[in-house]
């Protein structure tokens, strides 16, 4: 596993509370007992013209201390996706989330839609056919299914359920026939029972890992990839964190 990240990501770039200081120490200073660290390069404009209209990104590149670093978010997912291509299973540890930015709108601390932006990098270049879309973040995505309600070539899917089983129910259930040539995570961590949804356990992400890390190695051949979306505890988003990284591991291996 690769994480992917950029020290921009620590700054604080705007009052909401996907930007507070110390959001990220805690998986940080995991994801460094652990894994790799990657720095991505800023997503270029072209990227992102190919998910978000000129008007939008005018808008966000008027918001001067947002712009650089949702750029940079952006790139993040799309290192992570190519790594991912490589067979190298990565996580872009970044912010601002994304999962909330439409084509033309965005709301929710998003601004660009990191792992939208990641997956269409892809399906331009034609070195993928088909993605798997995982959003278990407690919000649904709305940007993200915005961006692909009319793209067959994505699935997008926001498992739902009234307690922990049901939820991992409902995840096992809706991939067991699906197909894909590639997993892409928007991993929230906000279902956290120390965080806003109060659902998971920290030992949930694990299975959320495994679950999804066994589904790319048996249909994608091993290709996943994952970038942060919500959690606003930062002690229990770097448990759940590394135990997602964990449980994909798991579920690659053979």
């Amino acid at each position: 596993m690769k994480v992917i990240f950029h020290e921009t990501f620590l700054e604080c770039y705007t009052s909401d509370p996907a930007a507070v200081y110390g959001r990220l120490d805690s998986a940080l200073a995991l994801a460094k007992e652990r894994y790799s660290l990657v720095a991505p390069s800023p997503c270029t404009e072209e990227q992102l013209l190919r998910v978000h209209t000129p008007t939008h990104i005018a808008h966000v590149r008027a918001e001067d201390s947002v712009y650089p670093v949702a750029l940079l978010a952006a790139g993040a997912a799309i290192e992570a996706s190519r790594l991912a291509m490589a067979g190298e299973p990565a996580f872009a540890l970044c912010r601002p989330p994304g999962h909330h930015a439409s084509p033309g709108s965005c709301w929710g601390f998003c601004y660009f839609n990191n792992v939208a932006v990641a997956v269409q990098d892809l399906l331009v270049r034609e070195v993928v056919q088909k993605v798997l879309i995982v959003d278990y973040d407690l919000h649904y995505g709305d940007g993200t299914a915005n961006t692909f309600a009319s793209v067959s070539a994505v699935t997008y899917l926001h498992p739902e359920g009234p307690n922990r089983q049901a939820f991992l129910g409902h995840l096992q259930g809706f991939i067991q026939d699906e197909r894909a040539d590639l997993v892409a995570v928007s991993a929230g961590f906000d279902r956290h029972i120390k965080d806003w949804g109060g659902l998971l356990t920290t030992e949930d992400y694990g299975e959320i890992g495994r679950i999804l890390g066994d589904f790319a190695r048996e249909r994608c051949g091993g290709r996943i990839f994952a970038a942060l979306e919500g959690g606003y505890n930062a002690f229990s988003l770097g448990e759940a964190f590394a135990a997602f990284c964990r449980g994909v591991e798991a579920g690659l291996a053979p």
